[in-house]
């Protein structure tokens, strides 16, 4: 009996994930610590507040005491007591980890290395991963214009797992190729539904190319830097930030071609320009806020990238 060949094709990794490969990626993930701390290093890239920790519970109430702080008082029991009660809390076992990967169109897009969504799908894994060895618990927020999933965070390895089999998933891995990016919802949009869904005092990490970017999208960041603890990690191509070398290229949008011309020196300037400015927005953006902001490049190591930006600064 002869098999058959197999019709299915394999597509190469820097185009696609498969759940092997972001499964073996748990053991890269003890090279960088997600552990709350203040930045013990002034490199670029990092500026993360004195972190909230893994947020409070609700422990009793007692009366009370001298130097409570007042805003605890239980005024409830105090008027049913006749005196000052106070609510006691206790730091939470387990802090709240919330990822949030960007899967629209422009995120499927390389010209060295790996389409940044499978950098932004390596990161996740990655801190996923690291979360659930420190004993946090992993939730995600999965967007793009097909869909929006949303995983309850969980604790312990079949979370991670769940995570993991949900980018693999996703259908925007399989959506036809060379079409135009057609947003029907704006990322100021999409923020606002993961505003919704994040609990206070959780780990928000944003990959993403920051597609979009405007005073709507930094409105939502600011609401939900408010009660959480933020982190942008800005995925982008080396193309996006330089013009090739002096030149007559031909590109495409899948419908429409046409000839970039990258002799004017002028031009190339102003293409860096603008390239700069988007990156100093961002990171202004967080540096303001004190939060978290890591760059990974297409053609970058991931967990490098990681190392970089979290090893010398007391996690996040």
């Amino acid at each position: 009996m002869i098999a058959k060949p197999s019709t299915t094709i394999s597509r190469p990794p820097e185009v696609s994930i498969n759940l092997a490969d972001l499964i073996a990626l748990r053991g890269e993930s003890r090279g960088f610590s997600l552990r709350p701390g203040q930045v013990r290093a002034a490199q670029s890239g990092g500026y993360l507040s004195r972190v909230r920790g893994r947020g409070m519970e609700f422990a009793e109430v007692r009366g009370y005491q001298p130097g409570d702080d007042v805003r605890s008082i239980d005024w409830r029991v105090t008027a049913r007591q006749g005196k000052p009660h106070t609510k006691l809390f206790q730091e939470e076992r387990e802090r709240l980890v919330l990822l949030a990967v960007d899967y629209r169109r422009p995120m499927f897009f390389a010209t060295r290395g790996s389409f940044k969504a499978v950098q932004a799908s390596k990161l996740a894994a990655m801190l996923a991963w690291r979360s659930l060895e420190q004993g946090d618990r992993v939730g995600a927020f999965l967007f793009s214009e097909e869909r929006q999933c949303e995983l309850r965070p969980q604790l312990g390895k079949a979370g991670v797992l769940n995570l993991l089999r949900q980018m693999v998933a996703d259908p925007a891995w399989q959506r036809p190729q060379h079409q135009p990016f057609e947003p029907q919802q704006r990322l100021a949009q999409t923020l606002m539904r993961l505003r919704r869904v994040a609990r206070p005092g959780s780990l928000i990490l944003l990959l993403s190319d920051f597609a979009q970017w405007d005073a709507q999208v930094e409105k939502q960041l600011t609401l939900l830097s408010r009660h959480n603890d933020l982190g942008l990690i800005f995925c982008y191509d080396p193309l996006e930030q330089e013009l090739p070398p002096a030149g007559s290229y031909r590109v495409s949008d899948g419908e429409h071609d046409l000839t970039m011309n990258t002799l004017n020196r002028s031009g190339r300037d102003h293409y860096r320009d603008n390239f700069t400015q988007h990156l100093d927005t961002i990171e202004q953006f967080c540096r303001q806020r004190r939060g978290l902001f890591l760059t990974c490049a297409t053609n970058q190591e991931p967990l490098d990238c990681l190392r970089q930006g979290l090893l010398n600064r007391g996690g996040v």
